[in-house]
């Protein structure tokens, strides 16, 4: 979160489910300290968190389901390679056919050609 934080500054929220994993006090201290509010679904309803749950999906049926990891190195390392594939090659529909660093590049391309304001 901290290499994410540099580069790409924190969001204003987090949402997520009610697993032991984001119920965690060290969790809720983290959310105090930056001021990231923690917002969770209500149990039972994985639908109010669609885009996460896409995720998932995703995440288990290509990378998970797909490999036998023999090591907690083995599994990072396939991992890794998943990510980089999903966040720098792969196309999204909805991000217009472009991959999220591209996406991310076209962004800041066109915030970088408006004329810088005065104030």
């Amino acid at each position: 979160m901290e290499v994410l934080r540099h580069s790409r500054g924190l969001p204003q929220a987090l949402k997520m489910d009610n697993g032991p994993e984001f119920t965690s006090k060290t969790l809720a201290a983290w959310s105090a300290h930056t001021g990231v509010r923690l917002e969770f679904i209500e149990p039972g309803k994985p639908s109010q968190n669609g885009h996460l749950e896409s995720f998932n999906g995703k995440f288990r049926d290509e990378c998970l389901n797909t490999h036998w990891f023999t090591s907690l190195n083995g599994a990072r390392w396939s991992i890794e390679l998943w990510r980089q594939d999903y966040n720098q090659v792969r196309p999204h529909s909805a991000l217009g056919y472009l991959s999220p660093e591209a996406f991310v590049q076209r962004s800041e391309d066109v915030l970088a050609s408006f004329p810088k304001l005065a104030y």
